[in-house]
């Protein structure tokens, strides 16, 4: 039996309120003192499975999926931006920023798993769509993140040209769906429990001082 506490977070790398939620449970963590208490494995979850290879307009995107308003958008923006800045990270949304396919960035968030990089590479990726205006769908663009990571190019391009590893992430995905996640952020506590959505420091703080006394 493992004294840690089990967090399996299930999220998209271009879901903000992902990276979001994360810094939040992060500052948990560490108010608590919990870094090596704590065993965090991220799940994969794509907002738009179907999201064709040259992408789609962010903006027009969230507006014709959420029936959203240009004001609205431009409102979500700065509130996610302000947020983020409390957090130390920066995003930098910009008029041509596009919703891409993320099925390749969670095949190489499960290779970084087997080498205990998948937390790192997965913060890289936030940053990547995020605060330096990259496409994480591009094949050069995630092999030089995963090179930064410290992982192996030529391993990481293999898995990306094998379809078997798209096919497992969708695997995966359907498991969690099949559990009823259907929104991310969700956060799974020990596998017993869950918190959907970017929840506040204090929550997280909560939930993680109840375990933390169980365990």
């Amino acid at each position: 039996m493992t004294d840690k506490i089990k967090l399996d977070i299930i999220s998209d790398v271009v879901c903000p309120w992902c990276a979001v939620g994360y810094k939040h449970l992060e500052a948990a963590i560490n108010e608590l003192g919990l870094q090596d208490k704590v065993e965090i494995e991220w799940q994969p979850f794509e907002l738009n499975p179907d999201m064709p290879l040259e992408g789609e307009n962010l903006r027009e995107h969230i507006m014709k999926k959420y029936g959203s308003t240009s004001d609205e958008s431009v409102q979500a923006r700065q509130r996610l931006t302000q947020i983020g800045a409390e957090h130390g990270f920066a995003f930098n949304f910009f008029d041509e920023m596009k919703m891409v396919n993320t099925l390749d960035a969670h095949v190489l968030l499960d290779y970084a798993k087997q080498a205990g990089k998948q937390t790192e590479l997965k913060l890289r990726l936030f940053a990547a769509y995020f605060s330096n205006q990259q496409d994480v769908s591009n094949h050069e663009v995630l092999l030089q993140v995963v090179e930064d990571t410290g992982l192996d190019r030529q391993e990481a391009l293999a898995r990306l040209n094998d379809k078997v590893f798209g096919e497992e992430i969708r695997s995966q995905e359907a498991y969690w769906h099949q559990l009823g996640v259907s929104a991310v952020p969700t956060v799974v506590f020990n596998r017993t429990s869950a918190l959907t959505g970017a929840q506040a420091v204090d929550t997280y703080k909560q939930v993680l001082t109840e375990l933390a006394s169980q365990q």
